[in-house]
């Protein structure tokens, strides 16, 4: 199939699809008379995994570890363990940090309960005096 069919199927923009091989994630493709890529079932089944990895929130990193160690069918699976066992670790990290940057938002949102001309204003204000960290 051409970049274009791949594209469709895996809901990928082209663009992307063209950022992965260069970063090696997907082996480059075989090549038509007219120069066009091709594609097969294989590159449509690890665009389909990179892919899932990435609604995850997975980095190109990880996604490399994982695709490197699918490679190894033999290897226990322990390390794919410790590598989610990270990531569901930063994915809390994130959360609590979201967390804190909402009770921020909510500190500055409450300083400014009205309509008042822009000079009273105390949101603009506790942006300026960094008060809703406190």
């Amino acid at each position: 199939m051409r970049i274009g069919e791949l594209a469709r199927r895996t809901g990928c923009e082209v663009v992307t699809i063209r950022y992965y091989e260069k970063e090696r994630l997907l082996p480059e493709p075989a090549r038509s008379e007219g120069n066009y890529r091709l594609y097969n079932e294989a590159h449509l089944e690890r665009l389909q995994f990179i892919r899932h990895c990435r609604s995850l929130d997975m980095s190109l990193g990880e996604i490399r570890a994982l695709l490197s160690l699918r490679e190894n069918p033999t290897l226990d699976c322990s390390e794919v363990n410790a590598m989610l066992d990270t990531h569901i670790q930063q994915v809390e990290d994130q959360i609590e940090a979201l967390g804190q940057l909402k009770q921020h938002l909510i500190i500055l949102r409450e300083k400014c309960a009205g309509v008042r001309p822009m000079e009273a204003c105390g949101i603009l204000q506790g942006l300026t005096d960094s008060s809703c960290h406190t």
